[in-house]
């Protein structure tokens, strides 16, 4: 919990001020009974309209009073939680981004989205309420314990034998209550999953007409967290009724004895008064410190859930600076690759072992699942090798800084990811400095000019979120744009045709061997047609490399390369030529 302090820094002046406003609310909150006590014993009971008007008067500068120091703590409770809750909403959000894709699956994309939104909401909800009422509830439940010791000590007992009371019934309802928040929460993790899976898969769902079970899968989670909420909310529902009995016959008891001590001279009409005004204060003070205890449970659970998140020390070490690169070195190579997603698991790649120079463009083929996708996370030091070395201009990739070694590489990923904005702002993802006539360049070599001088704005085109309001064909031709608009030193093709036509492939291909002279270029491909013109093509299969070579090379002399080429009609082409 220490970790969340220095989210405080710059808000010390609000943490401190705020409550110190509510602690003279409360002052002036435990007078009024006494003032008021006052106007009938002395101003009702004597006829003295003065003396009433004049007290009268007090109260409700009193009140105005109060309620400008209120407003005051108000104020300072939200700019201090506001400002508290955005410092760690930001830090929460960049330490994300620096935990690897192994620390970021495991904890699961739809649980850290609870986390930095409604974890962060709770821990803010509980500064907010601890700058208000923490001070405020417990001063005024023993302040008007004093007070009615100061008026009357023998009806002061009254309040300490019924207070504890209260306290205990408090207690016990909320230890019974309170593990069951940290259930709801987790259910509230399950649903975001299920919203995250359902609406990024809607199409499928529906392709598959399994909407009906989907929306009941949906139900009994909603069912879950609802019989937990409801659950929590009986026992909660304890809480009024109890405390309430408690109240109602410490009240009578006051008014009872009361009434005998007012017989015998001690007390008088006002002061009774008074002391029943002081025995609801003190409940109702009760009651808010018991309200605090939940909104402090949900905060504590949700602060210990975002410090697990910042604890969570990234497994990859990156230096703070990129070593020096070697003269002359190979663009991209890897030497002796073997990679496990689970490290004690089956090795997704085994032993991979190719140099690639600049300007040399290397296609990858293979089965599904053989570690294609792998090698380019492997580049982008996605994760790290459990065996051998990556390396780029000679160095290795762990030897460079994210910064470094990610501007060397322009990536089309595999499934074509585009962000809500305009058609310039996702192409400037990676440019930022990029002006049209690089923009319009790099659509052109991307075969994606024609289509957007199309659209009403150009450039300044709307992009929907993932780009829904675009084809499948032109979401991929942005994003090689996207990529290749950074003119990265090496550029990375995951499967990035697979939407395209075989004209506009073909198009593509040759456009960018005309206009990235310079560039190293790794393409991924299911398509042998689309990699036979490639320098070099690394075959895989089940993860272990079994041919590397030119297109004929390996017609010639790796059999899985020419089973692929002959399925899809190559090889009797080459043949017949």
């Amino acid at each position: 919990m220490k970790k969340l302090l220095k989210y405080f820094d710059g808000y010390y002046k609000q943490l401190i001020l705020g409550p110190s406003f509510k602690l003279f609310e409360a002052i002036l909150e435990l007078l009024i009974p006494l003032i008021m006590a006052n106007i009938i014993d002395k101003g009702i009971a004597n006829g003295d309209k003065g003396y009433i008007i004049s007290h009268g008067a007090l109260m409700l500068a009193l009140g105005f009073v109060g309620l400008c120091f209120a407003i005051t703590c108000q104020y300072f409770a939200a700019v201090c939680a506001q400002g508290f809750g955005r410092s760690l909403r930001r830090d929460l959000f960049r330490h994300i981004f620096s935990l690897s894709q192994a620390q970021s699956g495991k904890i699961g994309t739809d649980s850290l989205i609870t986390r930095l939104t409604n974890d962060v909401n709770q821990v803010q909800t509980g500064v907010n309420m601890a700058i208000r009422l923490a001070t405020r509830a417990p001063f005024l439940a023993v302040g008007s314990i004093v007070m009615s010791f100061t008026i009357s000590p023998k009806i002061g007992s009254i309040f300490l034998i019924s207070t504890p009371i209260i306290v205990f019934v408090l207690y016990k309802i909320m230890k019974i209550s309170v593990p069951f928040y940290t259930q709801i929460q987790k259910k509230q993790d399950g649903i975001s999953r299920l919203v995250g899976e359902n609406l990024a898969g809607a199409r499928v769902v529906r392709a598959f007409s399994r909407e009906a079970s989907e929306i009941e899968q949906f139900k009994e989670s909603g069912d879950e967290l609802s019989d937990a909420t409801v659950r929590v909310g009986k026992i909660s529902a304890l809480l009024n009724p109890l405390t309430y009995v408690i109240v109602n016959l410490a009240i009578v008891a006051i008014v009872w004895f009361g009434g005998v001590l007012a017989n015998s001279g001690e007390l008088q009409q006002g002061q009774i008064i008074a002391l029943v005004n002081y025995m609801t204060q003190t409940f109702l003070a009760l009651v808010v410190l018991a309200n605090l205890i939940v909104i402090f449970t949900k905060a504590v659970a949700s602060a210990g859930r975002v410090c697990e998140i910042l604890e969570f020390d990234s497994d990859m070490d990156i230096p703070a600076v990129s070593k020096t690169e070697s003269e002359n070195a190979a663009s991209v190579s890897f030497d002796g690759v073997s990679f496990a997603y689970n490290k004690s698991g089956d090795d997704a790649l085994t032993d991979i072992d190719f140099a690639l120079k600049t300007g040399e463009t290397l296609g990858i083929i293979g089965g599904t699942g053989c570690g294609k996708t792998t090698i380019v996370n492997l580049i982008l030091r996605y994760y790290d090798a459990t065996k051998g070395a990556v390396l780029v201009n000679g160095v290795n990739v762990k030897d460079y800084t994210s910064e470094d070694l990610h501007a060397k590489i322009g990536l089309v990923p595999q499934t074509a990811m585009l962000f809500a904005g305009t058609v310039r702002s996702n192409l400037m993802l990676g440019a930022p400095n990029a002006d049209d006539a690089q923009l319009w360049r790099a659509l052109s070599t991307a075969q994606g000019k024609d289509f957007v001088e199309k659209l009403p704005q150009g450039l300044d085109s709307t992009v929907e979120e993932m780009g829904k309001n675009l084809s499948g064909g032109q979401r991929q031709r942005l994003t090689i744009a996207r990529a290749l608009a950074k003119n990265p030193q090496i550029l990375v093709l995951d499967d990035s045709a697979s939407a395209l036509d075989y004209a506009t492939d073909a198009a593509l291909r040759k456009a960018i061997k005309s206009d990235t002279e310079n560039m190293t270029v790794i393409m991924i491909s299911q398509r042998a047609s689309t990699l036979k013109d490639c320098d070099k093509i690394l075959v895989l299969d089940d993860g272990a490399q079994v041919g590397l070579g030119t297109h004929a090379q390996l017609l010639a002399k790796c059999d899985v390369y020419k089973e692929i080429c002959e399925s899809q009609g190559i090889a009797q082409t080459e043949v017949q030529a």
